[in-house]
């Protein structure tokens, strides 16, 4: 994305570039929560409306089916998942998001094998009182190598 892009998304490239950063430190924070199995820290990082689109699972609205869906997550054996996410953009308000990125899940599988995942994810985040909140989170499978 170049300078003209983040003037017309954003009023001003320096105020785009700030909410950037601050994006990309929260995501980062997110991920070392996750990373370190801390559940509820990482849960912090979703708005309490928030909505998750996991692949293959009815949509989870709310912080307590999030919850749930988290916590039966870190039960599952082998279980870990790390993203990147590769472009911000934030819109002209600075008050919503959107980061596009990859991510990559692994799990054991019914014969006990470790299976990894590459997937593409979409967030959408709203800044609020307390900062940037993940109000949208959907992910799925990257297509695979033929």
């Amino acid at each position: 994305m170049g300078m003209e892009d983040d003037m017309a998304m954003n009023g001003t490239a320096a105020d785009g570039a700030v909410e950037k950063a601050a994006l990309a430190r929260t995501d980062e924070a997110w991920l070392a929560a996750v990373r370190g199995g801390q559940i509820d820290r990482a849960l912090s990082f979703w708005a309490d409306d928030a909505v998750v689109l996991p692949p293959g699972v009815a949509p989870l609205v709310g912080k307590a089916a999030i919850a749930d869906y988290v916590a039966a997550s870190f039960q599952i054996p082998g279980f870990t998942i790390s993203w990147v996410t590769e472009r911000w953009t934030v819109a002209r308000a600075g008050d919503m998001a959107y980061g596009v990125g990859t991510n990559t899940m692994t799990y054991r599988d019914a014969a006990g094998e470790l299976v990894t995942v590459p997937g593409k994810s979409v967030t959408v985040w709203r800044k609020d009182p307390d900062g940037w909140k993940c109000v949208l989170d959907v992910w799925n499978d990257a297509p695979r190598a033929t």
